[in-house]
């Protein structure tokens, strides 16, 4: 990932309805939720709702899968796993086998 990726995703995230979204999608792993359930669980209008869910989505932080008529939402744990990258690169001061540990855990999200 990229600076401006980065960027992107921070700025998606430092809105508080929007954060809430996505820890409740990675709280909801691979069964993901509608858009409904979501607008439902934090209280939200849908109208509101679908403005933060295609931030979150141009951001690369959340994808969404059509089912019939209705949209479910995942986190993308391949965009969380970039900005985590990214924040880890220049870590440990040169020394990643202190990164270790880190580096271990972000492989299993």
């Amino acid at each position: 990932m990229d600076k401006n990726h980065a960027l992107d995703a921070f700025a998606a995230l430092s809105q508080p309805t929007r954060l809430d979204v996505f820890r409740l999608l990675i709280k909801a792993a691979e069964a993901g939720m509608s858009a409904g359930d979501i607008s439902d669980t934090l209280g939200v209008r849908q109208n509101t709702m679908s403005a933060n869910l295609s931030i979150l989505a141009r951001s690369g932080l959340i994808r969404s899968a059509r089912e019939g008529r209705s949209i479910r939402y995942f986190a993308d744990m391949h965009g969380l796993r970039g900005l985590l990258a990214f924040l880890m690169e220049d870590c440990c001061g040169g020394r990643p086998e202190l990164c270790q540990p880190i580096l271990d855990e972000l492989a299993c999200v």
